[in-house]
């Protein structure tokens, strides 16, 4: 089955928006899919130049991205930032004013020109294999394999690592919140304001919610999603319309008016007073009150001592909140029915994945340095799930079968340059998501000392 490809905008010749040749710094730096070409690193194309040298451009290459070793005190990773690879891969092309851009840097003066020819047709135009957004993997096993001509399994390295490292690390934090939190918990992901970069932020929204958030605060990327934004207010309002309006009362007042359905922050002076006066306030019928939102202070009696006075409110927690203090609260007795998570979500140890050549025109290569060892070949990973919990994986040839209580991992899901299989919406991938993590066993989803599934190695690709 064909599926129809993703748009590929057309391209703008515009010479003054690369400015090697007149050194003219352009201070905007925004990224659009017509960029794509460029955003890589320097040896991408200088190996490329040499392959197109050596005349060994076209000889059929498979690349293989995984990670060497889980991040510290990780048992497993979520994969995520397939969707975004699909459309980098699909949209990768090379202007006649990129083209010339690359060619004023003087790097590539003893280029042939054949190289400059290849960049001007560039299209991708092998095949994608992948495991499915939001299933689980572990160290060594491939998120995805790219077949193509050398040139162009090589040119794609630096963008798919970008995409598939990041969105995998905030997919995998997000999976274990959610873990901790079960589903009964509302999450929101609030991290804009502390990822990397504007587009980070985007991407951190994307894998949050593909990895069982509910919601985003980030206007644009939950609208780019198709899904409703979601946030509260700041100290910043109440704080403003105090000053200007006489009271907190008449802050909460002001704001509600407009926004009846939206939590109200209580923290900003004393948390237990602003409780008691929208107490009397709801039990009076002056206001329909259905959230509020603490921020900061001791959050399991603050959160207690309001339930008491609030009952039928629900309580949203926020403020440095990841997985462990998570654990800790419950842990404690907080009344909490939700929570806004940022820094700790979109910010943390790297997913270190790695693209490596596995193979050339059917010659098996591999990497043997210390600490750096790879696998040869093409390789699929086979797993296998009784009753619905993962038992173990096995990592093994691409052209190796099944075994009848396995299933593979790795799907083909560009063939020639052509998109032939679907691409999911965030609600399947959260549904995955949580299926795979939650057909963990215990051992392997724990917090503190994390046990991650065995893999098995094939006795054929031991044998390589």
């Amino acid at each position: 089955m064909k599926i129809n490809a993703l748009p590929v905008s057309n391209s703008i010749d515009v010479r003054s928006s690369y400015p090697a040749n007149n050194l003219v710094e352009d201070r905007e730096l925004t990224l659009s899919s017509e960029d794509y070409s460029l955003l890589t690193d320097l040896y991408q194309l200088t190996m490329t130049a040499c392959y197109v040298g050596e005349s060994i451009e076209t000889r059929r290459a498979s690349f293989e991205l995984f990670v060497r070793q889980l991040p510290e005190g990780f048992g497993y990773l979520v994969a995520m930032g397939l969707a975004q690879a699909i459309d980098y891969l699909q949209k990768l092309r090379f202007s006649p004013a990129q083209i010339d851009a690359l060619k004023a840097t003087g790097i590539f003066a003893n280029a042939v020109d054949r190289f400059w020819d290849l960049l001007a047709e560039t299209r991708f135009t092998g095949d994608l294999w992948a495991v499915p957004e939001g299933t689980v993997i572990f160290a060594h096993e491939p998120i995805l394999r790219i077949e193509a001509p050398l040139w162009q399994a090589q040119l794609v390295e630096t963008y798919l690592l970008n995409t598939i490292n990041y969105q995998t690390l905030i997919a995998t934090k997000a999976a274990r919140i959610r873990d901790v939190a079960g589903d009964r918990i509302s999450l929101l992901e609030f991290g804009t304001r502390r990822a990397f970069s504007p587009q980070a932020s985007l991407w951190a929204a994307r894998a949050a919610l593909a990895a069982g958030m509910d919601a985003t605060s980030n206007v644009f990327a939950a609208l780019k999603l198709g899904r409703k934004p979601s946030g509260t207010m700041a100290h910043a309002l109440v704080m403003a319309l105090t000053a200007t309006e006489g009271s907190e009362a008449q802050a909460f007042t002001a704001f509600h008016r407009y926004f009846p359905d939206s939590p109200l922050l209580i923290d900003t002076f004393d948390t237990v007073e602003a409780a008691r006066n929208l107490a009397d306030r709801v039990q009076s019928g002056k206001i329909e009150l259905k959230g509020i939102r603490l921020d900061s202070g001791d959050l399991v009696e603050l959160s207690q001592k309001v339930r008491s006075i609030l009952p039928n409110v629900e309580i949203t927690a926020s403020g440095d909140i990841d997985e462990f203090e998570m654990t800790r609260l419950q842990t404690a007795g907080a009344c909490i029915d939700g929570y806004g998570i940022g820094t700790k979500l979109v910010t943390g140890a790297p997913v270190n994945g790695v693209y490596k050549l596995v193979e050339i025109d059917d010659i098996p290569v591999r990497k043997k340095s210390f600490g750096k060892q790879t696998y040869p070949h093409r390789k699929q990973i086979f797993r296998q799930i009784d009753r619905g919990k993962i038992i173990r994986d096995r990592l093994a040839l691409a052209t190796e079968t099944s075994q009848p209580d396995e299933q593979p991992l790795l799907e083909l899901v560009i063939k020639q340059g052509e998109l032939i299989k679907s691409i999911d919406c965030l609600d399947t991938i959260s549904h995955r998501t949580r299926t795979s993590v939650t057909s963990l066993p215990p051992s392997c989803r724990d917090l503190i000392h994390p046990n991650p599934i065995p893999i098995e190695i094939s006795d054929r690709l031991l044998e390589k």
